[in-house]
């Protein structure tokens, strides 16, 4: 039996995610109380032979006492022999604060006392054992509803027992994604964005594939990524990490980390790895 913990701050997707695993066959319960939680796996692992998947939704409406152990809570659950993964959806503060404004929203811990920004910043506080303890990290800032549903599809509900691993470009303007297990910084190769000819295009297009791969540093750097990770993962997976995500970033995030991850992905995926890929900055 497969049991995954979903959390999140409020407005960061939890429900669209926990709507995806439903889709894809998991029995879901939403809010559920932690104290219960090993309780919920016991009685389904013994009395439902049909249940193989289950979904639990935590978050800050849970009991405030029982928040602060959910580390403790979470091994017992893993000494019932449950393969259990804890993974926490997050958004930047301001991109919370346009979802509620957008939605009419009431935050569920905002009140007369305590203004909406206020509310995100300490809902943050108080799920922070449940963020220290997640196998994913997941920052949805610039996710649809649609594309989060797929990632969640992707990299949760289809994943086998292997690694899940993605790649994913970035712009260094923007910020080191939260989400990022490792970085790699590719800026010291030639930046297509000073071309006026190249500057429209992106990493995944013919013209900056032809500049970029007509670059004589480029095929290196490329192949000394590529055989640091192919040494490297199985050992992170024999420790038994459930998620990685490798980040390649850039000045802008368009150009030459686009073109890395792309190359990149290929090569892991040669290599028999299933390398997902994710340009946040063309989103």
């Amino acid at each position: 039996m497969k049991l995954v913990i979903l959390s999140g701050r409020s407005g960061s997707g939890k429900t669209t995610a926990l709507q995806a695993l439903e889709d894809l066959g998991f029995y879901c319960v939403d809010n559920l109380p932690l104290g219960l939680l090993s309780t919920l796996a016991t009685q389904l692992r013994e009395e439902s032979s049909e249940i193989e998947r289950i979904a639990v939704g935590i978050d800050a409406r849970n009991l405030r006492s029982q928040l602060p152990r959910f580390s403790e809570l979470l091994r017992a659950v893993r000494e019932q022999g449950l393969t259990c993964e804890v993974i926490y959806l997050d958004a930047d503060h301001d991109t919370l604060l346009k979802r509620f404004s957008a939605t009419r929203r009431r935050h569920p811990l905002s009140d007369q006392d305590m203004s909406l920004s206020e509310a995100i910043a300490h809902e943050g506080e108080l799920l922070a054992s449940i963020q220290t303890s997640a196998d994913l990290l997941v920052d949805t800032s610039k996710m649809d509803p649609h594309t989060l549903r797929n990632m969640i599809r992707d990299r949760v509900a289809q994943r086998s027992g292997r690694l899940s691993l993605l790649v994913e470009s970035f712009g260094f303007k923007n910020g080191v994604p939260p989400d990022a297990d490792l970085v790699f910084d590719v800026r010291m190769l030639p930046n297509p964005h000073w071309d006026a000819t190249l500057r429209p295009f992106n990493g995944r297009q013919k013209p900056i594939q032809d500049f970029l791969g007509s670059q004589s540093d480029t095929p290196e750097l490329l192949h000394d990524i590529e055989q640091l990770l192919l040494r490297w993962l199985p050992r992170y997976e024999a420790n038994d990490r459930t998620y990685m995500t490798v980040a390649i970033g850039c000045t802008g995030g368009r150009h030459r980390s686009v073109y890395m991850v792309e190359q990149l992905a290929e090569r892991l995926c040669k290599a028999g790895w299933d390398a997902q890929i994710r340009h946040l900055e063309l989103e």
